[in-house]
């Protein structure tokens, strides 16, 4: 079986969020900050990493990521803040030697 995450960016704190999933969140998070893909986090500048979760697998994955798409805002801020309260880029030395 293969991991699955799903994970929150922001643009800054209390900014606009993304939620997503992926079998591979280093290589997602890389193409979210590199801005490889048009799309929403493009246009709006979302490339910071605030919360992530593991998965055993796709479907679990996929049917978290359809509930917390649903939740009301303040609770996805909630979540994020209960992991990570000062909203700090968990994906910031990721990419340290990375020239794009």
């Amino acid at each position: 079986m293969r991991t699955h995450f799903v994970y929150i960016l922001a643009s800054k704190r209390n900014g606009t969020l993304y939620i997503g999933f992926t079998n591979d969140l280093k290589r997602r998070i890389f193409e979210h900050k590199f801005q490889l893909n048009e799309g929403f986090t493009k246009k709006y500048g979302i490339h910071n990493l605030v919360y992530f979760e593991e998965h055993p697998n796709h479907n679990d994955a996929f049917i978290r990521e359809r509930q917390m798409k649903k939740w009301k805002r303040n609770w996805k801020i909630q979540l994020i803040e209960s992991m990570n309260p000062e909203w700090l880029d968990l994906a910031a030395d990721w990419y340290d030697d990375v020239n794009v």
